[in-house]
């Protein structure tokens, strides 16, 4: 771990007074396992502060906006001294973004900060030394510099965030709608007049501009060697074409200079000059109708995929209908509030996130989750019952803004704003990731840190070259500047960037969020995957199979104690003894339990009429002061196993009252993903479980599983990834924040059912959107396709510098060694281009 960053960021605990509340202690589990971490504590409050979260993190590894994302899913809240925003910049060229970067980063109070090579910037700055007023000026002053202009793109128009936040990611009262005359710029290139994809080919100045460049180098071409004219003419012509070429070229030179950098269109500008005062006015213009061009054709292709981003956030539509004192009105979807009753019609998208309280239809999910068939949808039973538990609502009652209506009128009460509803938030976490390396840009931006120098001391070595060689010199300076030109890393700097944007654009299109590079990378190379069980491989609705009271007690009262206690709980299989136990006693009086106390991982404790009660697995019984089981219960117990049950026993006081049995439903699609990740070469995949061996392998074998680890605590689920992991790279897929530290200890945290759920969707590495596992296979194939073409851009660029820089020092021109360098940048970038067509092998 190279120069760890530590940072102190006070936290903020709603309803939690001590800093080792078990919410803490889970955060720091979560970053300690986390790779890039060395160290994660929390110091103590003092008489003037409160306790502090102190993390030491390799920030080449673990950006900011993932801490910040992992402390919000854990229950805290970043304190409002630490600011983040996401801005839209306008760049030249994708290659300015790492220059850009730096400059950021250099700005006083920023902790971090990237520039993605779509032109999104990313900032986290301390308040108390800098603001986003601040921070924006100075990249305003960068844009009369460079030719970046921060522009004021809202959220819906490129996903940007343009607040700075504190705590969990509130607005602060800022909007989320571009202004109507920014929104119509989409598409129609920068300031620079650049071409980014969506306006169409022909709308970039520049690649006007290299056209009649073209076309002029042509004239002069023609003049000059067929035509008999005098030679001024066709220098004319030359002098034009370099003057249509050379505009956005020279433009760039001078902002490099001021930025006292050395990049690639100053070499091409110093070298057109070299020829034009050589007398080769062809060949330098020629040098600049390819430059140009080329650049022109790489601003288009990165702008489709920019584009294929920023359509996300163009899926909610832009007004919606309320019920306002019994009439319908239209309002635009950024002055919905919480309760308000939005009427969707037949056949259109949904504006906001909400529960459906009349009617009843099936919705088409896939802009949001990637489910490739409508689901359907009904009213809530109690709508007074799901406002006071939004989030407990049953995902057949919940609908999100950006999908489909099918053929029903359907009435939905809003609960979220446009700002902070799913799709919403989908495409501020994709803007982030797109700032966020991966392990091959890593090493490249090494690599190159190595290379370029090393280029300019050969290229200084080559100017002298007459000395030892018998040439002239201008030989010797027309073939330092062609080294220069050809041993340009412009191909390998947008290799990894271009494939990791198109490839969580097309992820996020297909229903998954990955949250950067490494984590696209890292998935394909995964050769073992670990499953959580409830909730993952099987429904998490479980039902009571089986009620067996001890000698002498009432089932009904077994039930009774049972109903009572696990009605204050809310795990799974608390909900399911609650809901079928009552269903069971038949509308029986159920008397009221207090004081419940989770014992993690074994079960629950509680008072009913002033006796203890005891409810958990049959392990939990003999240890830590409690009484080891009576013999009938033990049988019991075993008996329930045999039949792969999961089972509880309820104890009250001193007497055993019985024990019951429960059942878990295997998810339908848990069986033919799985299939198919077996057919993709996943050698090895392991259910883990915290229930008993025999039950664990039960399930397994139902959904076509050949391992299966049962009876592992919280920190033993932990200790058996970091197994597997020493072993190979392993991802763990869970369903929420409670298999967090598992999913940090593996290469990547997988989290299913993350559109219900903010905390899983800010947990993991990569959340699938979609409540099941259908979307698993498509994740990793295309996380593979992206390693691959990562893989295939990193070759062809450093092949194409090890065969040019050779070849120009042997007497390649300048001309030929231009063409070859931006054709096999362009050939990258449209490589690259080629995940946004990905489509998961037939299943």
């Amino acid at each position: 771990m190279t120069d760890p960053l530590r940072i102190d960021i006070p936290l903020v605990l709603p309803e939690v007074t001590d800093a080792a509340d078990r919410c803490v202690g889970r955060l720091l589990a979560d970053l300690q396992a986390r790779e890039g971490v060395s160290k994660a504590h929390v110091v103590a409050a003092t008489e003037f502060t409160p306790p502090q979260l102190c993390v030491h993190y390799d920030p080449a590894v673990l950006t900011l906006p993932r801490i910040r994302q992992l402390v919000s899913a854990a229950g805290a809240q970043v304190a409002a001294q630490f600011g983040h925003a996401t801005w839209q910049v306008g760049m030249p060229h994708a290659r300015r973004a790492r220059t850009l970067t730096e400059h950021l980063r250099s700005i006083p109070g920023v902790l971090d900060g990237a520039v993605s090579a779509s032109g999104v910037a990313r900032v986290e700055f301390d308040r108390t030394v800098s603001s986003e007023q601040a921070i924006r000026a100075e990249l305003e002053r960068l844009a009369g510099a460079t030719g970046v202009a921060a522009t004021t793109a809202g959220g819906r128009g490129a996903g940007i965030d343009e607040s700075a936040h504190g705590g969990r990611g509130t607005r602060d009262g800022h909007s989320d709608q571009a202004a109507p005359d920014e929104r119509d710029q989409h598409g129609k290139g920068d300031e620079h007049g650049h071409s980014h994809g969506d306006g169409g080919f022909w709308s970039g100045t520049e690649l006007r501009f290299a056209l009649a460049c073209g076309v002029l180098l042509l004239i002069g071409f023609l003049l000059e060697r067929f035509a008999t004219v005098p030679t001024w003419i066709p220098l004319a012509a030359y002098v034009g074409a370099y003057g249509f070429g050379g505009w956005f070229t020279a433009r760039e030179a001078l902002d490099n200079l001021r930025m006292k950098r050395f990049e690639i269109d100053t070499l091409m500008l110093v070298a057109a000059g070299g020829a034009a005062a050589l007398g080769e006015w062809a060949e330098g213009a020629l040098l600049l109708f390819l430059f140009s061009f080329g650049h022109a054709l790489e601003h288009y292709a990165m702008g489709r995929a920019k584009r294929a981003i920023e359509a996300l956030a163009e899926l909610a539509p832009r007004t919606a209908t309320v019920r306002r004192g019994g009439a319908l009105v239209d309002i635009p979807v950024e002055e919905l509030a919480l309760g308000d009753v939005v009427v969707v019609k037949p056949n259109s998208r949904l504006p906001a996130d909400g529960f459906i309280i009349a009617g009843d239809s099936s919705i088409d999910q896939a802009p949001v989750t990637g489910e490739s068939i409508p689901v359907d949808k009904r009213a809530v039973p109690d709508p007074a019952a799901a406002r006071a538990n939004p989030d407990g609502i049953d995902a057949a009652h919940r609908v999100f803004a950006g999908t489909i209506n099918g053929s029903g009128v359907i009435e939905i009460e809003v609960t979220r704003k446009s700002s902070d509803s799913v799709l919403s938030k989908v495409v501020r976490m994709v803007s982030e990731a797109e700032t966020e390396k991966s392990p091959t840009q890593r090493f490249t931006d090494r690599f190159e840190r190595v290379f370029v120098p090393a280029v300019l001391v050969l290229a200084v070595l080559l100017l002298f070259a007459w000395v030892v060689v018998d040439e002239p010199f201008r030989d010797s300076f027309y073939r330092a500047m062609a080294v220069l030109v050809a041993a340009s890393p412009c191909a390998l700097a947008i290799a990894t960037p271009s494939a990791v944007l198109s490839g969580i654009a097309r992820a996020a299109r297909g229903g998954v969020l990955v949250k950067g590079g490494g984590p696209l990378e890292n998935l394909g190379s995964v050769s073992a995957i670990a499953f959580d069980k409830t909730g993952t491989l099987t429904e998490g609705k479980p039902r009571i199979t089986d009620v067996v009271p001890a000698s002498g007690v009432d089932p009904a009262e077994l039930l009774r104690v049972a109903v009572a206690v696990e009605s204050l709980s809310d795990h799974p299989l608390a909900r399911a003894i609650a809901t079928d136990g009552r269903a069971r006693l038949g509308g029986a009086d159920v008397p009221p339990a207090t004081d419940l106390e989770n014992l993690i991982g074994r079960g629950v404790k509680a008072q009913l009429a002033g006796e203890t009660v005891y409810i958990g697995k049959a392990e939990m019984f003999g240890t830590d002061g409690i009484a080891p089981l009576s013999d009938e219960m033990a049988a019991a117990i075993a008996a329930l196993r045999e039949q792969g049950r999961t089972s509880m026993v309820v104890r009250r006081g001193r007497d055993d009252l019985g024990a019951i049995g429960l059942m878990d439903t295997p998810r339908e699609a848990a069986r033919a993903a799985l299939a198919r990740l077996k057919a993709m070469g996943i050698r090895r995949m392991i259910m883990i479980s915290g229930d008993h061996q025999k039950v664990a392998e039960a399930i397994a074998r139902e959904v076509g599983l050949d391992e299966a680890w049962g009876d592992l605590m919280p920190q033993d689920k932990v200790e058996a990834i970091k197994k597997l992991r020493a072993e190979q790279k392993v991802a763990m897929v869970g369903d929420g924040v409670n298999d967090a530290p598992a999913m940090a200890s593996a290469t990547v945290g997988v989290v299913m059912g993350a559109a219900g759920s903010d905390v899983a969707m800010e947990t993991a590495d990569v959340a699938l959107m979609a409540d099941d596992l259908s979307n698993l296979p498509f994740a990793v194939g295309l996380s593979r396709k992206t390693r691959a073409i990562i893989l295939q851009n990193v070759y062809v660029s450093l092949g194409i510098v090890a065969v040019l820089v050779p070849a120009t020092i042997f007497g390649l021109g300048i001309g030929p060694a231009v063409a070859v360098h931006e054709g096999s940048t362009l050939l990258v970038v449209f490589n690259a281009l080629r995940l946004l067509a990905y489509r998961e092998a037939a299943r």
